[in-house]
């Protein structure tokens, strides 16, 4: 999965690739692969906050970058990101 733009920035940054794992069941803390209702067609990368009803609220790490869950809702995970493969491959997340 190709990350676009800046809003998980210093965790990871535009055009990094990672590597998800599809419908792993997200913890606190881990950053996700989500979609949101009201954006179907969108995938992005966020980090998980919590449960909660119809989701998970999710945030990016760079709060001035970020359209999440304070804006859009709480987000459907599609998967778990589990290590950066490009450009600084080995780096777990």
């Amino acid at each position: 999965m190709l990350v676009r733009g800046p809003s998980m920035v210093p965790a990871l940054r535009d055009e990094d690739i990672v590597l998800v794992r599809w419908g792993a069941r997200p913890r606190a803390g881990q950053v996700v692969l989500v979609r949101w209702a009201s954006r179907p067609d969108q995938l992005s990368v966020k980090r998980a906050s919590h449960e909660v009803d119809g989701g998970w609220h999710v945030v990016g790490d760079n709060p001035y970058a970020s359209t999440d869950s304070g804006q859009l809702g709480p987000a459907e995970v599609l998967g778990v990101v589990k290590a950066r493969l490009w450009p600084r491959p080995g780096f777990r997340l």
